[in-house]
Formats: structure tokens, C-alpha cells, sequence
């Protein structure tokens, strides 16, 4: 099975994609929202909640752990790595090696929560494969909430999300990384106003490829894959929100089993 976690629902962004580039697979999800969200907690909490969630998502048969959260792929990816002998899949390199592949004049900006942009880890990966590109960076503490709780369309939102985008578009960047797999629930509206011209690179899309190029590349791992197309879904809290959004995303019906690390 692969295992994919987030601390909320933003990593069924991640889900979907893999059920789309990876058709069959059976995978475990867990969103951690009773301790959501991540990105203003300490980098040892995110740390330990990362273990915590690794060693469960294990514990129920997963072969490949997918950290489907920019915060604890920021912080987290190396502990993860040393402590569990499985493939280990953070989404902000994908996403990093999108944005190079795709950004003409190397002029990119980063959103994410505080705690991925305090870390800075976008921008030295960028600098280390491409060390005369321009990177800015602007934390939307806001937007986790708010698509937490269903408010995708609000005008609220709307104002918020330009409010946020503002420093990086008086930077007339070309491609923006959407640095949290809850904003692609955002897309459209963070498209609508960083403008047409600016390419948007979904982390999701992008964690899905490079899970799919590894599995070809590794047979003796795909081959620990059962592929009967099953899909549960692991939450620390259950919300009707959480439900509602879940079945949105997928576009399936969801069955939500709550679970106490």
C-alpha cells in the first residue's frame, strides 16, 4: 500500500493525484486534524508528529511513505528518512524541479505556511541546482484554516489570497510554487489573481510523477504494491467539513476512521 500523510486534508490533493497518475493502488491516508494545522508549531513538534504518523501509516501495511505536507517535508524529511528503511517521498523537491523545468525567466515565488517559508528550504533548493535564479517567498498563515473549514469560494478568501499574492506580483515573478497541498484546492482563485501569465506549480501533480518514475524505475518496490484499488481514509478528528471536502476532492464517496496516536 501507499502510505500518505498530511495534517489535514490538503494532502487528498496529493490522493487524488496519485489515484489519477497511479490508477489501482491501494493507499492509506491520515490527516492529522485534531492536530492541525502544522505550520505554526516548532520544527520538533512537526518532527515528532511526522514519526508519529510514519510509524502508524506503517503499522497498517504501507510499503512507501508520501509526506503529502510542505511543513513537515520542510522540517521533517531527513528524521523521517534515517528512522524508517521504506521509500521515503517529501513533495517539495518534485515541485522545485517543476518550477526550474517550467519558469522562463527563473523568477519564482514560494507561498506556504510560516513554518515552511521560516525554513527557507525552497529557495536553497532552487539556488543549489540553479544558483542565479530569483526566489520570493510570502507565508499565508490564513489559508490552511480557512480551506479547513470549507470556505473555498468565500469573498473573504478571495480578498485574503490577493492580499497574500501582492508583494510576489510587484515582483512580476513567472512561476509560483503553491507551497502547501492544501492551496490546490485554491488554484483557480490564486490563478485568477497572480495573473494568466504565471505558471503554478502544483506540488501534488508533481509528488504524483515522481512516484510513478521511481515505481517503473523499481520494480522489487512496485512489485510490494497490492493493487486492488482500496482507499481508507484515517483521521485523528472527525468533522463533517472534513467529509464534505473530502468527498469534493475525490469525488467519491468517503468512509472516515478516526484513530488516537
Amino acid at each position: 500500500m501507499i502510505g500518505i500523510f498530511d495534517s489535514g486534508i490538503g494532502g487528498l490533493t496529493v490522493v487524488r493525484s496519485i489515484m489519477e497518475q497511479l490508477s489501482g493502488y491501494d493507499i492509506l491516508y491520515f490527516g492529522d486534524t485534531a492536530r492541525t494545522p502544522y505550520g505554526s508549531k516548532s520544527p520538533e513538534t512537526v518532527i515528532r508528529y511526522a514519526l508519529e504518523n510514519t510509524d502508524f501509516l506503517m503499522n497498517q501495511g504501507a510499503k512507501i511513505i508520501v509526506m503529502a505536507c510542505n511543513t513537515a517535508s520542510s522540517v521533517a524529511a531527513e528524521r523521517v528518512s534515517a528512522e524508517f528503511d521504506v521509500p521515503i517521498f517529501e513533495v517539495i523537491t518534485p515541485a522545485v524541479d517543476m518550477s526550474l523545468q517550467t519558469s522562463r525567466k527563473f523568477n519564482i515565488g514560494v507561498i506556504g505556511t510560516r513554518a515552511t517559508i521560516k525554513s527557507g528550504i525552497y529557495e536553497k533548493k532552487i539556488k543549489a541546482i540553479n544558483p542565479d535564479a530569483k526566489v520570493y517567498s510570502a507565508a499565508c498563515p490564513l489559508l490552511v484554516p480557512l480551506v479547513e473549514e470549507g470556505w473555498m469560494q468565500k469573498p473573504e478568501t478571495v480578498m485574503i489570497i490577493k492580499k497574500y499574492l501582492h508583494p510576489l506580483k510587484v515582483r512580476q515573478i513567472d512561476t509560483l510554487i503553491l507551497g502547501c497541498t492544501h492551496y490546490p484546492l485554491l488554484k483557480k482563485t490564486i490563478q485568477r489573481k497572480i495573473g494568466k501569465r504565471v505558471s503554478v506549480i502544483d506540488s501534488s501533480i508533481a509528488v504524483a510523477a515522481k512516484i510513478k518514475d521511481f515505481l517503473a524505475g523499481h520494480i522489487e518496490v512496485d512489485n510490494l504494491l497490492s493493487r486492488n484499488g482500496k482507499f481508507r481514509l484515517f483521521v485523528s478528528d472527525i468533522t463533517d467539513q472534513f467529509e464534505k471536502t473530502a468527498k469534493t476532492t475525490l469525488k467519491r464517496n468517503v468512509h472516515l476512521e478516526q484513530i488516537m496516536l
